[in-house]
């Protein structure tokens, strides 16, 4: 359900982008009518390009993995395959810059379907840290971890609001677009 609410706005984004010349297309970059350049425009890029390398580290071994990741979340496999999806192209299209605010969206989705499966599965904001959990009571998949919350997944959805609103910079595929 989720899917079909991102895929509707996502929509109605182009829609208002080419319908409306007050806003015009380059509302499918981002929500600022600035490419910010110099050190704020640097600043974003490193955001960007950081925030989209995460994302494909994150998005790779879920579509290859799918049905092993649908399983663990006992989720239906296509609505993993468009997380995946979202996070293996969307950090791609980040990290090149192109329809930005497009490409945030998505993943936005993701992360805010993980936040609400991090607390129906009454995870903690921050976890304790594994330093301080004793030793028999916490071991991760591969021995000693991080204990699960939904921390990341916040900061998650504040790095790519940040990127949506003030947008991808002047180092980006859409400055070169969509730019003034």
């Amino acid at each position: 359900m989720i899917y079909q609410f991102g895929l509707g706005v996502a929509i109605a984004f182009f829609l208002a982008a080419f319908s409306f010349p007050q806003l015009g297309p380059h509302l499918l970059s981002s929500l600022s009518f600035v490419y910010s350049d110099g050190f704020p425009g640097l600043a974003l890029l490193l955001l960007r390009v950081s925030v989209g390398w995460l994302f494909i580290l994150h998005g790779y071994p879920k579509i290859t993995h799918l049905q092993q990741w649908a399983d663990a979340l006992k989720t239906p496999v296509f609505l993993c395959f468009l997380s995946a999806a979202s996070m293996l192209g969307g950090g791609i299209f980040l990290i090149i810059g192109f329809l930005t605010l497009l490409s945030t969206f998505p993943i936005l989705c993701s992360m805010i379907f993980a936040i609400y499966l991090d607390i129906s599965g009454s995870k903690p904001f921050v976890a304790q840290d594994p330093y301080l959990i004793p030793e028999q009571e916490y071991k991760g998949p591969l021995g000693k971890g991080e204990p699960p919350s939904w921390e990341k997944a916040f900061m998650y959805c504040v790095m790519l609001i940040a990127i949506a609103v003030l947008g991808p910079g002047a180092y980006s595929l859409d400055a070169l677009i969509f730019g003034r």
